[in-house]
């Protein structure tokens, strides 16, 4: 049974939003293993950089670590119910890397492919598509001992890892995303970490990022060798779109500075096979250690590009040209309003930055893999949970993207940010980015109006199309 507008009054159906969409546009959420899963000790689990970071005193919120989290290792009926009570499409999740390699390499753990197959079997049968992802972030411990990602030789053990999970899912997962978010895992865990593996090491994060698009574009063909031939494989990147805060020589220069490291990083050797013409120099570095053929394996077409978008970044020129990782944003913006993360909300941002990818690098398909807000949601201890900002965040959002399709781009689907509360990062419980609120103590679930929101926009999307 699907949830409707009629659970909440106050929840009207969005039909004019909704009539934006085409038939097969795909409405889903998203979550990640180390956020959600819990179990961190359980059935053969290896440890991750994750594991290690949150156990290091003042890298966390508090000292909030991912050993329960959402306990969703043990909740997979319930949430999976919650799924199709909201009438999603598709759940995007992650697999973790250290539940089917503990040691990265080497001897598979039966038990961890065993809970995702159930898991995919699950989704199937409540009727609702799996996209999996490899990986977000949880790399095991024992490679991080010999280098982690500035090691090339975790590329080679991604693939094989890659192989592995295809060879067992491949049969019923038919898209697949690689890596989540390359950017944030080579940049803010090698050079600012503030993520794991807390790194302060510039020049070991460009040559980590060359290593994690390595690790992609050789896995690409072995995820392929092991699914059918309608199966897709993409990347899912964080994009923010930059724009210039005046019209000042400096300012154009800084922004297309801010656009070549922020974008252009990841993109240009994904979809053009080169980086980004002088970036190293600027930031007075020495290139990757780019090895012959590595930029050909990098390049390998893709059949989708996933797109993670919060906000925007808004460049005003510096006098003296900066380091291209160190351009200054007007912040806060005058008038702007902010999420809980401090992330302005700039709804516009997301079609412009759809518009631009299908302008300048043309992906043949655009998944909008990621997109919420953190509030100080409260529960009322009985069934509600009120939060109206993160339900005008969406309906704005979502407004932009029926604009980018207008304006020709392949968009696919949308996966919200995220199924339920969980376990942030840096900012541990402290920051909630669900439509479905996870009383922690009892793990007690509660749709958020938000969620009722969102159900009432696909149950009318599904209206609009069955009777057409």
């Amino acid at each position: 049974m699907s949830l409707t507008h009629e659970r909440h009054p106050q929840i009207q159906a969005e039909t004019h939003l909704a009539a934006a969409f085409p038939a097969n546009f795909l409405w889903g959420a998203a979550t990640a293993a180390y956020q959600i899963e819990g179990a961190a000790f359980e059935d053969g689990r290896g440890p991750s950089i994750w594991d290690d970071f949150a156990a290091t005193p003042g890298k966390t919120y508090q000292g909030h670590n991912g050993d329960v989290a959402a306990d969703h290792y043990h909740l997979v009926n319930e949430d999976t119910d919650l799924m199709r009570q909201l009438g999603l499409g598709a759940y995007r999740f992650s697999i973790a890397w250290p539940r089917i390699l503990p040691q990265g390499r080497g001897a598979v753990n039966v038990a961890g492919l065993d809970f995702y197959d159930r898991l995919v079997d699950t989704l199937l049968a409540k009727g609702i598509t799996p996209f999996a992802t490899l990986y977000h972030w949880d790399l095991p411990s024992p490679l991080q001992s010999k280098g982690g990602w500035a090691n090339r030789e975790t590329a080679l053990a991604f693939a094989d890892y890659a192989e592995i999970v295809a060879q067992r899912l491949g049969d019923r997962v038919a898209n697949w995303i690689t890596l989540n978010e390359p950017w944030c895992s080579a940049y803010l865990g090698y050079a600012v970490g503030v993520h794991a593996p807390g790194m302060q090491d510039r020049q070991a994060a460009i040559d980590a990022g060359h290593h994690l698009l390595l690790a992609h574009g050789l896995a690409v063909p072995r995820i392929r060798a092991h699914t059918s031939s309608q199966s897709e494989v993409g990347i899912t990147l964080s994009l923010t779109p930059v724009y210039a805060a005046d019209d000042r020589p400096e300012t154009q220069r800084d922004t297309a500075l801010a656009e070549a490291f922020g974008l252009g990083w990841f993109l240009d050797p994904l979809f053009r096979g080169k980086y980004p013409d002088g970036l190293f120099e600027n930031l007075k570095l020495a290139q990757p250690p780019i090895q012959e053929g590595d930029l050909a394996t990098i390049s390998t077409p893709i059949d989708f590009l996933g797109v993670n978008n919060y906000s925007r970044q808004l460049v005003r020129g510096a006098a003296a040209q900066p380091l291209a990782d160190q351009c200054e944003s007007v912040s806060p913006v005058p008038g702007a309003c902010y999420t809980d993360m401090g992330w302005e909300i700039y709804p516009h941002g997301l079609r412009d930055l759809l518009v631009y990818l299908h302008q300048a690098y043309a992906p043949q398909k655009i998944y909008v893999t990621e997109n919420g807000a953190a509030f100080q949601d409260s529960w009322d201890g009985n069934g509600s949970v009120s939060d109206p900002r993160r339900v005008e965040f969406l309906r704005a959002y979502i407004e932009g993207l029926g604009e980018a399709i207008e304006q020709g781009v392949p968009l696919r689907g949308y996966f919200v940010w995220s199924l339920i509360d969980n376990f942030e990062w840096a900012e541990g419980y402290n920051k909630r980015f669900g439509i479905v609120y996870i009383d922690y103590p009892t793990q007690r679930r509660v749709i958020k109006e938000s969620g009722y929101w969102y159900a009432a926009l696909l149950s009318a999307h599904r209206d609009l199309h069955q009777s057409a």
